[in-house]
């Protein structure tokens, strides 16, 4: 019962950002083409933080691995995965409507109550990461080209473990305030002040949207074993203290 509530919570969430995701990868894919019509017209005389920004992604999209990271697995799913990680892990513990005070009152234990909604949500973000970045490898010779399932898998796993972060961080945010708004504005906060952090940090510094881009792997071949170790420790941190908050909390 408790996983079939938490479907019907969050269906429409993980629905919508379903059909977004797979719309998103597909429309990656097929416009390679005219991407790669479009390089010759890059300006080179750019300066700043801009110009080095628009350089590298052409250099990038010179080679169809290059394009698939940096339109798809560094802008386009870290952007997404990131919103809806944040959107499934904000729920109503708190609320004082009647279905809250029903699944309050229902014979299970509180742990099991935010772990069953835990496990849900992250369910449906694997889903949200997996599927559309398969469809990748899938569409690829429709243009052509190929990309390796492999590859798509294994950023799909560090998409997923440092999405899980903000996942857990909205979620211990919504067993500390009672209403839905101040989770979900203050988790998208903390990823919108990391994002504009990482536009500042040096390349060697660590980064949670590198992490989840897969940047390592895609330039040296190497996974980053430490930063994904971390970022699952921290997630699981922040559904351990969600989890104790609820359980402590007097209603």
């Amino acid at each position: 019962m408790l996983w079939y509530k938490s479907w019907l919570e969050t269906r429409w969430r993980f629905l919508i950002g379903l059909a977004l995701l797979v719309c998103f990868a597909a429309g990656a894919v097929l416009s390679y083409p005219q991407v790669t019509k479009l390089l010759v017209q890059v300006p080179a005389n750019v300066d700043g933080v801009l110009g080095e920004r628009i350089r590298e992604a052409a250099a990038l999209a010179r080679s169809y691995r290059g394009f698939v990271w940096s339109s798809w697995f560094r802008q386009n799913l870290t952007q997404s995965a990131t919103l809806f990680a944040v959107l499934l892990g904000t729920a109503s513990f708190l609320s004082l409507s009647g279905g809250a005070l029903f699944t309050l009152s229902l014979p299970v234990s509180r742990r099991r109550l935010v772990g069953v909604r835990a496990a849900t949500g992250l369910a449906e973000l694997l889903v949200l990461i997996v599927v559309p970045s398969l469809l990748i490898p899938l569409l690829s010779p429709a243009i052509g080209e190929r990309y390796a399932v492999g590859s798509a898998l294994i950023h799909s796993a560090c998409q997923f473990l440092a999405a899980s972060v903000f996942f857990g961080l909205a979620l211990l945010l919504s067993t500390v305030f009672g209403d839905v708004w101040r989770p979900l504005l203050i988790a998208l906060a903390v990823a919108f002040a990391l994002a504009i952090a990482d536009l500042f940090l040096p390349s060697s510094a660590f980064s949670l949207y590198r992490l989840m881009s897969g940047e390592t792997y895609f330039r040296s071949g190497q996974l980053p074993w430490g930063g994904l170790a971390a970022a699952a420790a921290v997630a699981a941190s922040l559904h351990a203290a969600a989890i104790a908050v609820f359980t402590r909390k007097d209603f």
